[in-house]
């Protein structure tokens, strides 16, 4: 049995702790209102940006127009992970690791065997983890969380988009985590390049509209294109900000909880272990009184 001394600087120590891991689920539950307020702000936006970019897409019947929706055979692919800077936040990066790996396995293997697959990490916790495991990164974008812009997420995606552009990446890929609520995150993976167009029928619908293209063809796929792309990836990286603020919410609550649950065991553990002392004690002392009377 541990000693009075050990357990209660137990309790000690799972206190301190506790005390850090509420402090650290309110840090992340305030920062999680302006994540989550961002993010609901971007959805409409972003996500009508890529419905008009697919149906532009679709009309522009000549493969050449748009660089960007040219389909090749795939030889070289970069996948963008989204991930964190820190930990703490439960299995939000591990999620991200193990889609990627799947993707790789299931989808990608032939061009892993031939180390034509490079990683673009938003977030150390993805550089480190496929760094540690000599896989090809392009770029360093570790710093992008720490000042979280479209201009610091535009450089990434720019760098995607003229690899694509140039031919030294066939496709391009996406996994982040989707914000849901605080306790659920939902892996995507998704693709970015080429431009995938739409094929339910409400895009049927749109591509036999006679469109008028104001201005010109050539300036809405030079401008509008490019910026929409920019905004998806800005998308991804707002969408993964909002679900590590959300994972970090829950996993600091339920250790929380598992510390104080901890806490009862090591009090009760003390209380019985200093109710067994002082028995002893007084077992001692009783024995000591009969020895002396025994003596007389």
């Amino acid at each position: 049995m541990a000693s009075l001394k050990e357990v209660r600087n137990r309790i000690v120590s799972v206190g301190s702790t506790q005390q850090i891991t509420k402090a650290m689920k309110m840090v992340a539950a305030a920062k999680l209102r302006r994540a989550q307020d961002n993010i609901l702000r971007m959805r409409p936006y972003a996500q009508r940006l890529n419905s008009i970019l697919s149906n532009l897409s679709s009309v522009s019947g000549e493969a050449g127009e748009n660089v960007y929706a040219q389909k090749r055979d795939i030889q070289r692919v970069l996948i963008i992970a989204v991930t964190s800077d820190r930990g703490l936040c439960g299995a939000f990066n591990a999620n991200v690791m193990k889609a990627i790996n799947s993707l790789i396995n299931e989808r990608y293997s032939a061009q892993a065997a031939a180390g034509n697959i490079e990683i673009m990490a938003i977030g150390k916790k993805g550089h480190e983890y496929f760094n540690k495991r000599n896989m090809p990164m392009a770029g360093d974008f570790t710093t992008v969380f720490g000042n979280l812009s479209f201009e610091t997420v535009r450089v990434a995606a720019e760098q995607a988009m003229e690899g694509f552009r140039t031919g030294l990446y066939d496709q391009v890929d996406i996994v982040y985590n989707e914000f849901k609520n605080v306790a659920t995150q939902i892996i995507r993976t998704e693709q970015f390049l080429p431009i995938q167009e739409n094929t339910n029928e409400q895009a049927n619908v749109n591509t036999n509209l006679d469109y008028i293209f104001e201005p010109s063809k050539e300036e809405i796929i030079e401008q509008l294109i490019p910026k929409s792309l920019k905004i998806q990836v800005y998308k991804a990286v707002l969408e993964s900000n909002a679900s590590e603020h959300g994972a970090r919410m829950t996993a600091m609550d339920k250790a929380t909880e598992n510390a104080g649950e901890l806490l009862k065991q090591l009090k009760l553990t003390y209380n019985r272990t200093r109710q067994a002392a002082i028995t002893t004690e007084i077992l001692e002392i009783v024995g000591g009184a009969e020895a002396l009377a025994a003596g007389r």
